[in-house]
């Protein structure tokens, strides 16, 4: 079967880091985007960060540039999401997607993939 899986979410103190990782299984990365999103309770679903399939090129969202790196690992199918200094505002479900490489055109938008994560929760607290 065709799946996602997230991992590494927790209760991190302000100004801390964590680590998100995404494993795919039933499919092989290296032809598909890869994007992060994340829903905070009462908020919309925004898209945090993703990657392309051929150049390797990303972008983030304003929020999270410079504090936020995703990279991959096609050796094992997954894809990771290094969060430092983090913030109270950051406190989300954190889900991974992923879409054909060749038919992704804005990859920070949620239509554009077709396999979800069923998401890691996230929280920032003191």
């Amino acid at each position: 079967q065709v799946q996602l899986v997230e991992a590494g979410g927790g209760l991190v103190q302000p100004g801390g880091s964590l680590t998100l990782s995404c494993a795919a299984s039933g499919f092989t990365l290296d032809y598909y985007a890869i994007a992060w999103f994340r829903q905070a309770p009462g908020k919309e679903r925004e898209g945090v960060t993703c990657i392309g399939s051929s150049d390797g090129r990303t972008w983030y969202g304003d929020s999270v540039k410079g504090r936020f790196t995703i990279s991959r690992d096609n050796a094992k199918n997954t894809v990771a999401l290094q969060m430092n200094s983090l913030k109270a505002e950051d406190t989300a479900v954190y889900y991974c997607a992923a879409g054909l490489g060749s038919l992704v055109r804005a990859c920070l938008e949620e239509y554009e993939y077709e396999y979800w994560g069923q998401g890691t929760q996230v929280t920032v607290s003191s």
